[in-house]
């Protein structure tokens, strides 16, 4: 499974509906630890334990108001359209699946 660019035109079917897990990596193509994150993402999308989004916040950026996004890279685990738990900062896949409850 890949990696699914989130905006807010698609976030609610993508994100709020969606029946399965979804983990958003909010992030910016200018932030040297997104770009360290990355590849670590994309590993955890191609397990497909749950759907994976991305969310660029300098053109997204009324959806990193909404969910209070200060510093990224910001991970987000949605279940069941809520939000369950929150990552700030580089970690490996292995280390994000832990903390996310992967």
């Amino acid at each position: 499974m890949s990696e699914i660019k989130i905006t807010k035109e698609n976030f609610e079917a993508e994100v709020l509906k969606s029946d399965v897990p979804v983990v958003v990596d909010f992030w910016a193509s200018w932030c040297g630890p997104c770009k360290m994150l990355a590849p670590e993402i994309e590993a955890l999308a191609e397990e497909g334990i749950a759907k994976v989004g991305k969310i660029n916040v300098d053109e997204e950026g009324e959806l990193a108001i909404k969910f209070g996004i200060m510093s990224i890279p910001t991970v987000i685990l949605f279940r069941d359209g809520q939000i369950d738990k929150k990552t700030v900062g580089y970690m490996t896949k292995d280390q994000l699946k832990a903390e996310l409850g992967l």
